[in-house]
């Protein structure tokens, strides 16, 4: 490289008259091919933006909630290179690099050190091989041997520093991923978002999708797209300046093939930038539709014993070809897309290109002084001949060297655009969590537009917090649970029961009745902290002391030991005070204990989802209240598919164990463990009181023996008008019947 850059020069370009005339024409046709493909590239550009109908149906790109990627909603800005997506990208920085010196930032800097030492020698590479040309014109077969020799030896450190470079790109793009992936699961873990996120707001309908694969793309495109601007850059600046100087050393003028490449280069990037597709909004689309397929399929899988009950495969493989059918769809219309944008990309700068590099190359040494033959000898023209096939190989090379850099350059346009698509989805993720975290919700209603004016879904956002402000105040205390005032409102603003209020002390054991729906289980979700307290005051103990115990409990994946003690770890356990023998006396007290005989011990690890019953299941999530000795236990219908006699023990255990209960079931069997009643009428009414077991028992009793005598009226009534039509006579009830209607 060194030869190339201080090359001496025999000569010096001569400002003659002639020179001055050939670059007043030269700079004359620029402009005048600017003049000209000017208006013809902004027409072209008009009519490919948006019409105004999708423009008025655009809504304002300001605002980052809005670039959730949910299809071709009309009331969302496709993501794009604007001045949103460089915002978001800036945001997502402090991420990716939150100190100055972090991992991430040593990796970035190997990467670029191999991309440095890859131009540096692309350029030795590109002058040996000219000298290589020259020493077979010349015939001189020692030193071109010795050339191939020293080529082959700069083959190896060429061949690492290539390898290098995608070994480090990788590293780096798993090291963003990394950080994105910690960032996000310490979001999406805190204050219960993974809940909220799916049931409190409808922003994000795959979160899934939006912490696995759109994160992994998002960083794979910015670690590669660090490598194809990066390099080609540097290749331009160092070969630019490699071709000039080695020009003007050789007495040729650099300024004609500089305004010829730079008139191309400008002309070829307003033809493709007018040309390009929406690569951002497209592939923002592709992967919505790439995670609801995926969410389908979760979907089935997750109750797949009640599809297969109801005989419902064809309904859900309907679903799932549907799904596959848009996914695929939209895979069609980004490649049809992409052969003609590559098609014309292919062209300018594969054949247009190569053109003008031959004219670019041809013209410094047709004109330069230093090639020229002048007088000399056969001799010394022998020699200025291979000089000028040095020259012209050596230009050649860097001439494609350069070429290929700024191809690259413009080809990352594309990729750009892309890059866009999945920013606007991972930072629209990361906002959601964000705003969930703080109590901020949106759900979406979507509004079909006629189908005779557009194909297209408007998603409008209602926001919760401006419809119904969260008003309540959740105060934690020691001792007791106490409404003030507090409604029972749903995600979707709905009011299921007015102002509630009553105090449940400990000692204290809660019945809650009610038919369905009336908010049984919603008040669980409030004392629980998964639903906000929209008004009034609540007082609650800190989550420790409190143990909510559903339907259907949940099993983790683990061994035995891990479900008796979930969500606690074995080291957690140990911190409790806690041995496998005191694990074993709680499986007793729950008629549990011939489980870990019968599944191999503590340390079995199975798919305990399968393994178990239900009422096994429900028995561990029982199992689990005695493991942590709640001061309050929430029971929604949690002993319904466990043995009355079962179910008396375990409860009476429970209070033994002075753990105070607030329960939700409807078997009358439990109520001679509770002491006070919370009743439910499903019209937004209650009514706390205490509860009279014997009293209520009786009532009961007498409900059920009127339902029963009840039951068989319209049958006996039925067979009465039938005897009535065999014996052609009426009967006395109907005659009774007719005069109470007459008077």
């Amino acid at each position: 490289m060194i030869p190339l850059l201080h090359a001496a020069a025999p000569g010096r370009a001569r400002w003659t008259s002639s020179g001055a005339v050939k670059r007043a024409a030269c700079v004359v046709a620029a402009a005048y091919a600017l003049r000209t493909l000017g208006p013809v590239v902004g027409r072209r550009l008009a009519r490919s933006g948006p019409g105004g109908k999708s423009r008025a149906a655009r809504g304002p790109a300001g605002d980052p909630a809005r670039l959730q990627g949910a299809g071709a909603a009309g009331g969302k800005p496709a993501p794009g290179l604007n001045a949103d997506f460089f915002r978001q990208l800036l945001q997502l920085r402090k991420i990716l690099f939150p100190r100055v010196v972090t991992t991430e930032t040593g990796w970035l800097c190997l990467h670029s050190v191999a991309l440095v030492s890859r131009t540096f020698l692309s350029i030795y590479v590109a002058g040996l091989d000219g000298k290589i040309v020259k020493s077979i014109v010349e015939k001189q077969p020692r030193a071109f041997i010795l050339k191939l020799i020293k080529w082959l030896l700069i083959a190896i450190p060429a061949t690492f520093v290539n390898s290098a470079i995608r070994y480090l790109e990788c590293k780096l793009a798993l090291a963003f991923r990394t950080r994105l992936v910690d960032h996000a699961y310490k979001t999406y873990f805190a204050n219960q978002t993974y809940y909220k996120v799916i049931n409190m707001d409808g922003r994000l309908t795959n979160p899934d999708q939006s912490l696995t694969e759109d994160i992994m793309m998002f960083s794979q495109s910015v670690a590669h797209l660090y490598s194809n601007l990066t390099k080609p850059i540097l290749d331009v600046i160092l070969t630019s300046y490699t071709l000039i100087r080695t020009a003007v050393s050789r007495g040729a003028s650099p300024m004609e093939p500089t305004l010829l490449a730079g008139l191309v280069v400008y002309a070829t990037a307003k033809v493709l930038k007018a040309c390009s597709p929406k690569f951002g909004k497209l592939v923002a689309e592709e992967a919505h539709r790439k995670g609801y397929l995926r969410y389908v399929h979760s979907r089935i899988i997750a109750n797949v014993e009640e599809i297969a009950f109801y005989r419902g495969h064809k309904v859900e493989m309907k679903q799932l070809q549907q799904c596959y059918q848009a996914l695929a769809d939209q895979m069609n219309l980004i490649l049809s897309k992409r052969l003609w944008y590559i098609m014309i990309e292919q062209f300018l700068m594969k054949y247009v290109w190569s053109s003008c590099g031959l004219i670019m190359v041809a013209i410094p040494i047709i004109t330069a002084t230093g090639f020229a033959d002048g007088d000399l000898e056969d001799g010394q023209k022998q020699a200025m001949v291979s000089d000028r096939t040095e020259a012209f190989t050596t230009a050649r090379n860097l001439l494609a060297s350069g070429a290929d850099a700024i191809e690259r350059i413009m080809s990352s346009y594309k990729e750009v655009t892309e890059l866009a698509g999945y920013t606007a989805r991972v930072y629209n993720m990361f906002w959601v969590f964000d705003e969930v975290k703080r109590g901020i919700y949106k759900r979406a209603a979507v509004i079909q537009e006629p189908e005779m004016q557009s194909k297209n879904e408007t998603n409008i956002e209602l926001p919760l917090s401006d419809t119904r402000e969260i008003k309540g105040k959740v105060i934690d205390v020691d001792h007791g649970i106490i409404c003030e005032n507090v409604p029972i409102i749903t995600p979707a603003g709905e009011v299921v029961a007015s102002s509630l209020n009553f105090k449940v002390q400990e000692g204290m054991h809660l019945l809650i009745t009610g038919p369905n729906g009336c908010g049984k289980s919603s008040l669980f979700r409030i004392l629980s902290g998964l639903w906000p307290v929209y008004e009034g005051t609540l007082y609650k103990p800190p989550p420790q002391h409190m143990f909510y115990i559903p339907q259907r409990p949940y099993m983790s994946l683990g061994s035995l030991r891990d479900q008796v003690i979930y969500p606690d770890s074995v080291d957690d356990m140990h911190g409790k005070g806690y041995t496998d023998q005191d694990l074993e006396c709680i499986l007793q007290n729950v008629h549990l204990y011939h489980i870990m005989q019968r599944e191999g011990g503590w340390d079995a690890i199975m798919d305990w989802k399968d393994v178990l019953s239900g009422g096994e299941k429900q028995r561990m999530g029982m199992a689990r209240m005695f493991y942590h000795k709640p001061k309050y236990a929430l029971l929604d219908e949690c002993t319904s598919a466990v043995s009355i006699d079962v179910e008396g023990k375990i409860f009476q255990a429970a209070i033994g164990a002075g753990i105070s209960l607030l329960s939700i079931t409807h078997r009358p069997s439990l109520w001679k463990y509770h002491t006070h009643l919370l009743q439910f009428d499903g019209e937004g009414g209650w009514r706390f009181e205490q509860l009279d077991t014997a009293i209520r028992l009786t009532l009961s009793e007498e409900k059920q023996k009127l339902e029963s005598q009840l039951a068989g009226i319209p049958k006996m009534q039925e067979r009465l008008n039938e005897l009535c039509k065999i014996l052609g006579e009426d009967s006395v009830l109907k005659t009774m019947t007719n005069e109470e209607e007459t008077s």
